[in-house]
């Protein structure tokens, strides 16, 4: 946009950029993304359908227990060993049992540096199943 001076004899052409116009629409942008952004995430809500209840698979053998307790002292089914030993032990039923299931369950108390440590041991172990055990609620 060229704006022509009257004060001054000359014909000079006073170029400015203004910047009113890309502040507005900066303005306008802003404001859409504040409120489009709560509604962006990844969380489908759907109403799962009623059916009737259905056996599990049969598995070959039960499900092998590994818990820690509050105190961080570590069970295999409901026998206390020490967290050295839990490797080894858990080596033992894998090459027993390839297929071996395993759920890992600990008090909500514990560190979780205690909890890591034994979930490295089950996975040094080899074992390939695995299932956290939460509880549910609110």
């Amino acid at each position: 946009m060229a704006i022509s001076s009257a004060a001054s004899d000359q014909d000079e052409v006073l170029s400015e950029i203004n910047i009113t116009p890309l502040v507005d629409v900066m303005l306008v942008l802003l404001v859409a993304f504040i409120v489009t952004a709560p509604l962006l995430n990844n969380a489908v809500k759907v109403n799962l359908p009623k059916t009737a209840a259905t056996q599990p698979p049969e598995q070959k053998a039960p499900p092998v227990t590994v818990s820690v307790d509050a105190a961080g002292k570590v069970y295999i089914d409901r026998d206390e060993i020490q967290q050295s030993a839990l490797e080894g032990a858990l080596r033992s039923r894998v090459a027993a049992n390839p297929d071996l299931t395993l759920h890992l369950s600990s008090d909500e108390a514990v560190a979780y540096g205690n909890v890591a440590r034994v979930m490295a041991s089950i996975e040094r172990a080899g074992v390939t199943k695995l299932a956290v055990l939460t509880a549910t609620g609110e």
